[in-house]
């Protein structure tokens, strides 16, 4: 198996990608101001979280079912929502717990004590730091303030490095990255340098289909159909990940604006087109100016995680195997209308087509004429009665390694 010439995932990575599921948490400034992008000037003053309580938002993820959360610990403004040396524009100089008040501190505290992995959002672009119009200067401010997030708050699963607002700049991208690796070799690397995991390339939270793990480049930003370029250490394998607001296009809490909550069906269907596209779902849920996810915002995203489990949780059968074909036999007759089908993808992602069948008055009917099943393909067609399914791989890079073939009847919860 490991002479064939394929791309394969580290062993953190293939970690990452078996979390599936993170939360986002857009916090600061421009919670306070009814803003999505500060322009770095509102007054650290207006930060004032009376009731900031990080472990609802954290209790709140995990009974979601999410694995990781990621925090914005510093967004365009430029406002650091952590004890940091490098500006006073921070918690510092906020009224919030008199000035001594950590953001990001309390969000690794909780996350250690629910046992959920914990990442931060540090955005290169700044727009209140006043070195940043000087390139070399302002690669030594942000070095030090991303030192100060990778070896104060523990372990970090993630670091994300946000491209909007940045298109056409360069940053000093292998000293950022060699910093990354010194301080947190586990952490995976979102989007920008030399990345392991990448953006999927769009604000919906939704993966195209096919959507290969190996990936030579991604899109910079929404503003821009530019490519990046990364650096050549960047490995083949680049798994995807699908950010989304909870909210309708807004990322930061507004006031007055539940109207642009998703609905369950439409969580649903991101979640098919993400999670069920082999790429990992990062959902943006918004603490309020009271600091607390509002009580709307948590019973959705808490029913969400319900409806996966109510849906994915009891297969009717499963199992395992090598080749070519592979049988499921279920204990007894049953209607049908999911499919769960995972690749053994620590040996790369060998299936390039495959037929979807179910046994029925003795012929095999065709479900589901698919491609890519990698980390995760699952399939949805019309309820069939049957006692057998059959997966039939059509063309694939080598011998197929299927990790998981499992049935489901969600009948009774549509």
């Amino acid at each position: 198996m490991s002479a064939i010439n394929l791309p394969t995932p580290t062993k953190q990575q293939l970690a990452w990608q078996d979390m599936e599921m993170g939360m986002f948490c857009h916090f600061g400034l421009n919670t306070f101001n009814d803003k999505e992008w500060g322009d770095g000037t509102d007054s650290p003053e207006t930060f004032n979280p009376t009731s900031l309580d990080a472990r609802q938002w954290v209790k709140i993820a995990k009974k979601a079912g999410f694995k990781y959360f990621i925090l914005t610990a510093k967004h365009h403004d430029g406002f650091c929502l952590w004890q940091t040396e490098t500006t006073s524009y921070s918690v510092k100089s906020s009224p919030w717990k008199n000035g001594t008040g950590d953001v990001v501190k309390e969000c690794a505290k909780a996350c250690e004590e629910e046992g959920i992995g914990f990442g931060i959002y540090l955005s290169p672009w700044d727009r209140h730091e006043p070195c940043y119009s000087d390139k070399a200067a302002y690669d030594d401010f942000y070095i030090r303030q991303l030192t100060e997030l990778l070896t104060r708050y523990g372990r970090l699963v993630e670091v994300w490095f946000d491209g909007a607002g940045s298109e056409g700049r360069e940053y000093d991208w292998p000293r950022i990255i060699s910093t990354v690796k010194k301080y947190q070799p586990d952490a995976m690397i979102f989007n920008m340098g030399a990345p392991t995991i990448r953006w999927v390339g769009n604000e919906d939270g939704v993966a195209p289909y096919p959507c290969w793990n190996a990936a030579k480049e991604a899109r910079v930003s929404m503003f821009t159909k530019d490519m990046l370029t990364w650096l050549p250490e960047t490995p083949e394998w680049v798994p995807a990940e699908c950010d989304v607001p909870i909210r309708r296009r807004h990322w930061f809490w507004h006031p007055n604006d539940e109207d642009s909550l998703l609905s369950l069906d439409e969580l649903m269907d991101i979640y098919y087109r993400s999670v069920g596209h082999g790429a990992n779902l990062l959902l943006n849920v918004a603490p309020d100016n009271r600091g607390l996810i509002p009580d709307i915002d948590a019973k959705r995203v808490i029913e969400f995680g319900e409806e996966i489990r109510r849906r994915f949780s009891n297969p009717l059968s499963r199992c395992a195997g090598k080749g070519y074909e592979l049988k499921l036999a279920l204990n007894a007759a049953a209607l049908v209308d999911h499919v769960i089908l995972m690749e053994d993808i620590a040996y790369g992602e060998r299936v390039r087509e495959y037929v979807l069948e179910a046994e029925k008055g003795g012929n095999w009917i065709e479900l589901v004429h698919g491609s890519a099943i990698g980390h995760k393909k699952i399939d949805r067609f019309e309820p069939i009665y049957t006692k057998e399914l059959r997966l039939k791989v059509l063309k694939a890079e080598a011998e197929p390694l299927i990790r998981d073939f499992a049935a489901f009847s969600t009948c009774c919860y549509k």
